[in-house]
């Protein structure tokens, strides 16, 4: 332990942070309790700290200071001027172009480089649920869970591709929070069949606003998770962008865990992604009004990014172009591609340069009192990143708008909440069950206005198989 009490010693007092390390003199404090918390101060990047913070606080000032009105050319928010397509699409030469990506995507599936990447940090607090957000069941009659739906979509696309249940590794970025929940979840039901690869969101220390890090007991440090965009790092951590070059992963389709619908490695945004020689891609839903609450795809001084809706005048939000639609309508839904190089070579070097304040009541130790004090007000800071934060790194970004009632079903709010909850994502998901059925042919009766109308995954992935139905009568609600 001395060694390692001497180098963690170093490294603080040149960071400014030996504050942290003022109760390991206490003898009342176990040897083991004072080697596990060096080590935790060992593995902070002690050193870009401050590098961190002072990034993230210009950005606040800079924000702070916005006016969508006056805003400086090199800064102009335009609307988005790379490749863009929608499947919603009636014009006969851009629906072939797409049934083209699509036979594109499965063969990069065949050819084993496509990888799915899940972000599974978030717990059900919001949902009244004690345990990872993937585990939650939205009340179908399969009882299945938000991961089981996605890990089964991934088995039947490996299974249509013709290479089987594991063609298509699963890398799910956990939380420390919910990490062991979720292996061993997995774990219990053999990871559904498929190639599936764990590993963990990163923290960062919480800071004072002058940079010091916070004591939340004699021995242990204020720490957070570092936000969606802490994935870029994690897969550094942890191995999992060599891991995937030692497979021959190419191309690498990431999205959220808490959406029912998402089709996970979609042939078709993956290889509308891969013809259009993008390094970086979004599949969007366009807004459904201007007051829609959500960010939307733009260009900032010519480079690609995500501007939040509060950071766009009323005109600008309100603006149509000569098809009706809304110009800043692509709204963000957290469903992105890459591909390997532009993590490796573009990101990556990059990582460190895009955090974000985020102010908040930090629990800390009172040396005086002896006791961890909760405070009133917010007294700390932060320090988080958005998956989306390295869109103006590329050069090739390209965008998907897709149907709303065919690809989003989010599962965010409490069970009786008007929006985004599991009765309205259970009704989305029963509405495309139904559609699949009409589209093959079949004749539903019965209650079809029902919200229990199920289409198993390892059934179809995509409406695709239903052959067998046409003329048939289905009594809803129903489970095939």
């Amino acid at each position: 332990m001395d060694d390692l009490l001497a180098s963690v010693t170093k490294r603080c007092e040149a960071a400014g942070q030996s504050h942290i390390l003022a109760h390991l003199s206490d003898n009342s404090i176990s040897q083991e309790e004072k080697l596990s918390f060096l080590k935790s101060v060992d593995e902070i990047p002690l050193e870009k700290l401050s590098d961190f913070l002072n990034g993230a606080l210009e950005e606040e000032e800079k924000l702070k200071n916005f006016d969508p009105a006056n805003v400086p050319a090199e800064e102009q928010i335009e609307p988005f001027h790379g490749k863009s397509a929608s499947t919603a699409t009636t014009d006969a030469d851009e629906l072939a172009s797409l049934k083209e990506a699509h036979e594109v995507g499965m063969k990069a599936v065949q050819n084993g480089e496509v990888a799915t990447l899940l972000l599974a940090g978030g717990q059900g607090t919001r949902l009244g649920y004690d345990g990872p957000k993937g585990m939650y069941d939205i009340g179908l009659p399969s009882g299945k869970t938000l991961f089981e739906f996605m890990a089964e979509r991934i088995k039947k696309l490996g299974q249509l591709s013709g290479k089987g249940d594991k063609a298509i590794p699963f890398y799910i970025m956990t939380s420390p929070l919910n990490h062991k929940m979720t292996t061993e979840y997995f774990a219990k039901h053999d990871n559904f069949g498929i190639d599936v690869i764990f590993f963990p969101q990163g923290t960062l220390p919480s800071l004072t606003p002058e940079g010091k890090m916070i004591l939340e007991t004699p021995t242990s440090l204020a720490v957070a998770p570092d936000g969606n965009g802490g994935i870029y790092p994690a897969m550094v951590k942890h191995g999992i962008i060599s891991d995937m070059k030692s497979r021959g992963i190419k191309y690498i389709h990431a999205f959220g865990v808490d959406n029912a619908l998402v089709k996970p490695a979609d042939p078709t945004f993956v290889g509308y992604c891969i013809s259009s020689n993008a390094d970086c891609g979004n599949k969007v839903l366009w807004k459904t009004s201007p007051g829609e609450k959500v960010g939307v795809v733009a260009s900032k001084g010519g480079k690609p990014c995500i501007v939040e809706y509060s950071d766009i005048s009323k005109e600008m939000s309100e603006r149509r172009g000569e098809d009706g639609r809304l110009v800043f309508g692509a709204g963000n839904i957290c469903n992105h591609f890459y591909t390997i190089d532009f993590l490796e070579n573009v990101v990556v070097p990059n990582l460190g340069n895009m955090y974000h304040v985020a102010r908040k009541k930090i629990p800390y130790y009172d040396a005086e009192k002896k006791e961890t004090v909760q405070p009133p007000e917010n007294n700390g800071i932060k320090l988080e990143s958005f998956i989306f934060d390295v869109f103006p790194l590329s050069l090739t970004m390209a965008v998907l708008d897709v149907e709303r009632k065919d690809e989003f079903a989010p599962v965010k709010n409490a069970p009786g909440a008007d929006s985004d909850s599991p009765d309205t994502a259970r009704l989305l998901f029963s509405n495309v069950a139904m559609d699949w059925l009409t589209k093959a042919g079949a004749i539903l009766v019965g209650d079809t206005e029902s919200d229990l109308c199920e289409v198993d995954p390892l059934t179809s992935y995509n409406g695709e198989g239903l052959e067998q139905w046409k003329g048939k009568t289905i009594k809803c609600p129903f489970t095939i």
